[in-house]
């Protein structure tokens, strides 16, 4: 057997210093795309949790009742604090919310969000050894969506954007065009894969409520301190080239008052700026493909 490590394929190396200049519409310098992920969650599994006391019990109600807050109170709270301060969002929706909380697709469906897949459960992460059955899990999550919301989704965020080695190619064969997955850049680009074809869109890891508050221990107040600072070096420098930034939440965290609070005073400080386009995933996608296929026609 090989010793030699794995590569991937999946995109050359490309410095953002050495690119064309990157555009938004109306000389915006920062897209801005805000990703409640809404997810169900089994009940006699562990998963994200508010203490590690109880983790070990099945079923451990403290902290599966901990996430069903988000569902049944925390989302709309969020929701009331985007459409408050002009914000669409781009979901991330686990498919079988779909049956389990339709109250929050109506709400979605109301307020015209994009959808994107986002596996089955957030207790299951994308660790397939068959070819065949990811390919099934993978149409079973869209086309389950597509039905509940009326649009098959293009794009996709894994569970803890889990992959395997061929989930990208069967993604793009599916239809899906853009993944939030690879969270490695500022700016769009195109991935490989084997048909169709995968935009990667910049999600984040940092402006994200699980690590930053779970992780990291950051407060409500500190996390908002965060989604202002970092827009605010991204405005600076989307006045050379655009930039794209991701404000990644779960209701079931920052739909709390005492997050919701600081979450609503750094959404106004964003709008409060001119040069910034609030969009969805789609939507940035699309700007940036026809941007790019103009920049290459002879």
């Amino acid at each position: 057997m090989s010793t030699t490590p794995r590569e991937h394929d999946r995109y050359d190396y490309s410095a953002i210093v050495d690119r064309p200049r990157l555009t938004w519409p109306g000389g915006a310098r920062v897209a801005v795309w805000v990703v409640p992920n809404v997810e169900h969650f089994l009940f006699d599994r562990p998963s994200t949790a508010n203490t590690a006391f109880t983790m070990g019990l099945s079923p451990d109600v403290l902290n599966y009742s901990w996430r069903d807050y988000g569902a049944r109170v925390g989302f709309f709270r969020m929701a009331e604090v985007l459409e408050r301060h002009g914000f669409p969002a781009t979901v991330a929706l686990n498919s079988d919310a779909c049956e389990r909380y339709p109250r929050i697709i109506e709400e979605g469906r109301r307020l015209g969000w994009e959808w994107m897949g986002h596996g089955t459960t957030n207790s299951l992460l994308v660790d397939y050894e068959d070819e065949d059955e990811e390919r099934a899990f993978v149409e079973e999550v869209l086309s389950t969506i597509g039905e509940a919301t009326g649009t098959r989704p293009r794009g996709w965020l894994s569970p803890a954007l889990s992959e395997t080695n061929r989930t990208l190619d069967l993604l793009a064969e599916a239809g899906v065009d853009y993944t939030g997955n690879w969270v490695n850049d500022e700016q769009p680009y195109e991935m490989r894969v084997t048909s169709g074809r995968m935009l990667a869109l910049p999600y984040s890891q940092e402006i994200n409520d699980i690590p930053a508050m779970l992780e990291h221990k950051k407060s409500g107040e500190q996390f908002g301190q965060m989604i202002r600072d970092t827009f605010d070096v991204l405005y600076e420098d989307g006045a050379r080239s655009g930039r794209v930034m991701a404000i990644c939440v779960h209701p079931f965290l920052i739909g709390h008052p005492h997050r919701s609070k600081y979450f609503e005073q750094a959404l106004a400080h964003i709008a409060a700026h001119d040069e910034v386009w609030l969009a969805t995933g789609s939507q940035i996608a699309d700007h940036y493909r026809a941007q790019v296929a103009q920049t290459e026609t002879p």
